[in-house]
């Protein structure tokens, strides 16, 4: 579904990305590992378009994209939930799901607000709230509404957990198990580097800027220098 070749990105003088390479096949929960300044979320916004590259190729679904404006990849089906959440905070729950479904004029979009109800019961008790008076977690849920309203077929979540208390946390990837059920593909930042490749398919090790491992998910969990770097054993 999605492939990066060769990826350099950088911040003036300053490349955060020295050639990155991953892919993502459709159906696959991939995470993105590495300290915090590795170049993670530099990739994730070279995807989605809100980061400008200096050189490499994207492709989703074989087409280049690296041309493509951010919003135009919104209508292609790749929807980022940014780290933070980043939320509309004086607008409520329901204003700041409507935002997210703003590319698309097919006139479901008050049916897909009843699914991410439906999804997330606790938004719909609260949706006339402002987003800024939500906890972290409910605030963390509607940023992934949000993101869904795009109706994707590629997700990027960018460290979901941030801030969370640990139940809220095993919550957050429940979610995105059920979303990956659901047909859903996701690539994935997390800082709790276990619990996201527990529940991964397959996982990139990403150091100042550069891929220095890739495998499956269990493998990347089993390489000792990995673990001892990154997993805190």
């Amino acid at each position: 579904m999605l492939s990066v070749e060769n990826l350099r990105s950088g911040y003036g003088r300053i490349e955060a990305l020295h050639g990155v390479s991953i892919e993502v096949k459709a159906g696959e929960i991939v995470t993105l590992v590495g300290a915090n300044g590795a170049g993670k979320t530099t990739l994730l916004r070279a995807v989605s378009g809100v980061q400008p590259i200096s050189a490499g190729r994207i492709r989703f679904e074989g087409r280049s994209i690296e041309r493509v404006r951010a919003h135009a990849r919104i209508a292609l089906g790749i929807a980022q939930v940014p780290e933070g959440r980043q939320l509309f905070t004086p607008l409520s729950v329901e204003d700041n799901l409507k935002l997210g479904a703003w590319t698309r004029y097919d006139g479901e979009r008050g049916d897909d607000i009843h699914r991410i109800y439906a999804l997330f019961p606790m938004l719909g008790e609260l949706r006339r709230a402002t987003a800024g008076a939500l906890s972290g977690g409910q605030q963390q849920l509607l940023a992934i509404g949000r993101a869904l309203m795009a109706r994707p077929r590629l997700l990027l979540l960018d460290e979901p957990s941030m801030g969370l208390a640990p139940i809220l946390v095993d919550q957050i990837l429940n979610v995105l198990l059920d979303l990956k059920r659901s047909g859903l593909t996701l690539l994935l930042v997390e800082q709790n580097a276990n619990a996201a490749l527990a529940i991964a398919d397959r996982g990139y090790v990403l150091e100042t800027g550069a891929i220095t491992a890739s495998g499956a998910a269990a493998e990347i969990q089993g390489d000792k220098r990995v673990r001892e770097a990154y997993l805190g054993v």
